[in-house]
């Protein structure tokens, strides 16, 4: 069964990709710093998921009727062609290469917060790029976000060394995709939005760890490791796939909003790991980002988009 292009499941896809990203952020702070390549580590995930992605291509082809015109689609154009390419040299690529060296040198809880800002860099880029106009539903919903990002980890405790410095260069460059990927998944589908941009991704990563010498970092590799990679792929096969299926259906300013609920999955996990509850001004950041991304999602299941919301407050 096809899910159907509409916003309201692109909303539902988005918090599918939440839940997914909670649980993955909460696994990658336990395990990627047992990697002593990250690079290597999201190079071999990303080509195992890009070649994930191009089998279900294949298979849905191989099923197609003759006659019947595919959803999905090969690019058509040099627009369309760059813009599978940014896809995976950016988004599958670089941005992953800096988030695992980043992840790998700052902690965890840090980095979590910092990719949960996705959503403002999106905001402020989809306004002028996508023409996704924010009513007053909306800023409210974006100020609720902030403001419990804000009580999540204050300045004060999140600092900004080196690995967070790396983690928001690639939140910075996954927020230019999200603009990009709203515009082109549309037209040629998610499915093939993925395997391009994993694909391609894997190819710029090992590039990035043959250029210093090669994956002989592979053979050292346990079996526990491998298991964690192998694990881990598959999370990241259904974020990309929610997430880009998302971003085909729904604007990117809702799609990546809605992300932040991953932070509450993430928050849970260390919890109950922990055995102790998060300190009262955590959760209230955690209750304004559920209420925020609730909000946003509200007004998108509603049919309102974001340049009549002013009238409707």
């Amino acid at each position: 069964m096809r899910i159907p292009r509409t916003t309201g499941w692109g909303v539902r896809l988005a918090f599918a990709a939440a839940g997914i990203s909670g649980v993955s952020v909460y696994l990658n702070g336990l395990m990627v710093k047992s990697f002593p390549d990250p690079t290597l580590l999201a190079g071999v995930r990303n080509g195992l998921v890009g070649l994930a992605f191009i089998g279900v291509l294949a298979v849905a082809a191989a099923r197609r009727p003759r006659g019947v015109r595919p959803a999905d689609r090969a690019p058509a154009g040099r627009r369309e062609v760059l813009g599978l390419a940014f896809l995976g040299i950016v988004g599958g690529g670089v941005a992953f290469g800096l988030f695992f060296q980043g992840l790998a040198l700052a902690a965890s809880p840090a980095s979590a917060v910092i990719q949960k800002t996705l959503f403002l860099w999106v905001a402020l880029l989809a306004w002028p790029l996508l023409g996704e106009r924010h009513g007053a539903w909306t800023l409210a919903a974006l100020a609720a976000l902030v403001a419990g990002t804000f009580l999540l980890d204050p300045p004060t405790g999140l600092g900004l060394g080196a690995g967070e410095l790396l983690i928001l260069a690639a939140t910075l460059l996954w927020a230019l995709e999200a603009i990009v990927a709203r515009r082109l998944l549309p037209r040629i589908g998610a499915p093939t939005g993925a395997a391009a941009r994993m694909t391609v991704g894997s190819i710029v990563l090992l590039g990035v760890v043959a250029s210093g010498g090669g994956p002989a970092g592979l053979g050292a590799w346990t079996a526990t490791q491998w298991g964690f990679v192998a694990l881990t792929a598959v999370l990241l096969a259904g974020y990309v796939g929610c997430w880009y299926g998302a971003l085909e259906r729904a604007p990117a300013t809702v799609v990546t909003s809605v992300l932040v609920v991953g932070a509450l999955i993430t928050a849970a996990l260390r919890a109950i790991a922990g055995g102790t509850l998060p300190a009262e001004s955590r959760l209230a950041g955690l209750a304004l980002l559920a209420l925020g991304a609730a909000v946003m999602a509200g007004v998108a299941l509603r049919g309102r988009a974001s340049d009549r919301v002013a009238a409707d407050g």
